[in-house]
């Protein structure tokens, strides 16, 4: 390593635009993880909230709510199970339109009965079993709306007035808005509800699931499959992935690419170190140890940069989030998609001949 440094000091001018271009691909890498983190969180933060475990569905609904219409008949079902709890949940979009003034809302409308293990606070208990109305995420009360608004729902046109606030989260991109089971079914089904609901939320023992889902034509999914419901979670998380993998491959590239590119350069003085006794693992030890350190130290100061552009971003209505596992994740992948890269000039360093530079020398 002792050449390997005092090249890096020598060469520092040449090394130095490699180093650059290694902490631009950080910086982005570190601000499209935020962005992805901050996507997931705006789809999901409501549904990762509640406290169920599971949730079935109606078969082939494939995770989405709109796809799933679920009678009492399959709650009984489940809710017979030793050791399982079992709620109705109903999941809708809704257009809120303030009937005194205020903003103008578009909600994901959640529908849970009073006595349900997801009301945790008595206060919501308290709130959805008394006269009907909405209960909204706390978000929006920053956005002006007030307790006591009164708001018009979707084509029910059925005004409700605003309860309280509380965290709820957002799901499909959209602020929760909580009211009771029996308000959410004559919202979405007028005065034909038939006691209908969208799923049913599990908590408990996973025994005799299988067995009730079939008796019951339903899906149980867990609670990370159940994400896969909300609208562009799939087609958001896939870009992203797709996103990060092709960066990781442009940076293996570009630093093997640079190292190929310095081997030549350096094919005298590998020549004259092997002629020196100079073993190719040695050559290749004081090479890749020396990419090792570039990457490194460029990839951590990208990531630095990223992360503090992503706390800055975070500050404002961008959906961006600073997750320190996910920014782990970028900054050692990006030291191991440099260092594999650098490892593309392996043969050309094990074809230099001592001959070489003692020819060149002579």
């Amino acid at each position: 390593m002792f050449l390997a440094l005092r090249d890096l000091k020598r060469g520092a001018r040449r090394f130095l635009l490699l180093g650059v271009v290694i902490a631009l691909v950080a910086i982005l890498s570190t601000v499209l993880s935020g962005l992805a983190t901050g996507l997931v969180t705006d789809g999901i933060s409501g549904l990762r909230a509640l406290p169920f475990e599971r949730l079935a569905f109606g078969e082939g609904a494939e995770a989405t709510f709109s796809r799933s219409s679920l009678r009492p008949p399959a709650l009984d079902a489940y809710a017979a199970l030793p050791g399982v709890k079992a709620t109705p949940l109903g999941a809708s979009f809704a257009n809120a339109a303030p009937v005194d003034g205020g903003p103008n809302l578009d909600v994901a409308l959640f529908g849970v009965s009073a006595d349900s293990f997801l009301v945790q606070r008595a206060d919501a208990r308290a709130a959805l079993s008394g006269t009907p109305g909405l209960i909204l995420t706390s978000e929006l009360e920053d956005e002006g709306v007030k307790v006591g608004d009164r708001y018009t729902l979707g084509a029910a046109d059925l005004t409700l007035p605003v309860l309280g606030f509380t965290y709820a989260g957002t799901y499909g991109h959209a602020p929760i808005a909580f009211t009771s089971l029996e308000t959410w079914q004559q919202i979405q089904y007028g005065n034909g509800a038939d006691g209908r609901f969208s799923a049913i939320a599990l908590s408990g023992t996973d025994r005799g699931l299988d067995r009730a889902a079939k008796a019951t034509h339903t899906d149980v999914l867990t609670k990370d499959e159940a994400y896969a419901g909300s609208p562009g979670y799939t087609a958001e998380t896939t870009t992203m992935t797709m996103i990060r993998a092709f960066l990781l491959i442009i940076s293996a590239l570009v630093i093997g690419a640079f190292f190929t590119v310095l081997t030549v350069q350096r094919t005298r003085q590998i020549g004259l170190l092997k002629a020196m006794g100079a073993s190719n693992g040695y050559v290749l030890r004081d090479g890749i140890g020396q990419m090792a350190i570039l990457v490194s130290i460029a990839t951590i100061s990208g990531v630095l940069i990223g992360g503090l552009l992503v706390f800055a971003l975070s500050r404002t209505p961008a959906p961006v989030e600073l997750n320190l596992p996910a920014v782990a994740l970028v900054t050692v992948s990006l030291i191991v998609a440099g260092i594999l890269g650098s490892l593309t000039a392996f043969r050309r360093v094990t074809q230099v001949e001592p001959a070489i530079a003692l020819g060149v020398e002579s």
